[in-house]
């Protein structure tokens, strides 16, 4: 009997590993044909039967890919963008997740509520009305659309995600620091925004992931090359007759570097943060 059941948890493991082995497979390979592509010549990106090992291996393209276009100024651009709306998401949504979570006042669930539909209202449909807002506010052309709503919790899953580990905080840690003398920013900034780490790099890899990769928003605002981002300066290698495929694989694989250090290093309290937000709610 005990053999029986060590087989069929053999054979149980041994199922779950193929299937998430398959699964790897056939999403990593989208990203081998990136490599591969990037250092090829461009008669061979479709050549049939594929070939997966370039003959020969062009590193130059990488070199012709970074210098066709000025790259250095984009990720200038695109880390200023990142770094101010990083900075104005992580200090919004949390002061406004600490009001929903730690204090009473009247209409606040049906606020909380109001908050959550709009993540079902597609961006789309109110970006006429922002775009004649900020041209009447003569932002277009500008950082300002792009950063400047950040900075009022625009975001309402952000919202939500740190709402949801707040209330896994105890309430008794605020009771105790209020008979110690606290003020309620002082709650805030002394004791919720230091046990929140693994939820605020949750949302900093988000919100990294998100504003790196971000093309909708500076394609309808931005229109100075020299303010361009690094996804408005990827779509350049896209002409209306022909497209540069080995150059637009070298540039987007150097782009995606940074995307996967940040998540390997922060993948453990990526995890966590993500983990803990449904604990309680």
């Amino acid at each position: 009997m005990l053999q029986s059941l060590k087989t069929r948890k053999w054979l149980g493991d041994g199922a779950t590993y193929a299937i998430l082995t398959v699964g790897a497979c056939a999403i990593l390979l989208p990203f081998a044909w990136m490599i591969s592509t990037s250092l090829k010549e461009p008669s061979q990106v479709f050549i049939f039967p594929p070939r997966w090992i370039p003959k020969p291996v062009v590193w130059r393209n990488y070199i012709d890919a970074l210098t066709a276009l000025p790259f250095t100024r984009f990720f200038q651009n695109t880390l200023t963008i990142l770094f101010l709306c990083l900075v104005g998401e992580l200090l919004s949504c949390s002061l406004v997740a600490f009001s929903f979570a730690r204090t009473r006042w009247r209409g606040r669930d049906v606020c909380f509520v109001l908050l959550l539909s709009t993540m079902m209202l597609p961006r789309q449909v109110t970006i006429i009305p922002l775009f004649v807002l900020f041209r009447q506010l003569n932002w277009i052309d500008t950082f300002l659309p792009l950063v400047i709503p950040a900075w009022f919790a625009t975001n309402a899953f952000y919202v939500f995600l740190l709402r949801q580990f707040y209330m896994t905080i105890p309430l008794e840690l605020d009771d105790a620091a209020r008979i110690d003398g606290c003020t309620l920013w002082g709650i805030y900034w002394r004791i919720i925004v230091p046990l929140s780490k693994p939820v605020l790099i949750a949302i900093s890899v988000f919100s990294f992931q998100t504003h790196w990769n971000e093309f909708f928003l500076p394609l309808i605002y931005l229109n100075s090359t020299s303010k361009f981002t690094i996804a408005l300066g990827l779509q350049s290698f896209k002409g209306m007759y022909e497209t540069e495929w080995t150059l637009l694989m070298a540039a987007s694989f150097t782009c995606m570097i940074p995307l996967l250090v940040i998540f390997y290093v922060a993948q453990k309290h990526f995890v966590q943060g993500v983990v803990i937000t449904g604990v309680k709610g």
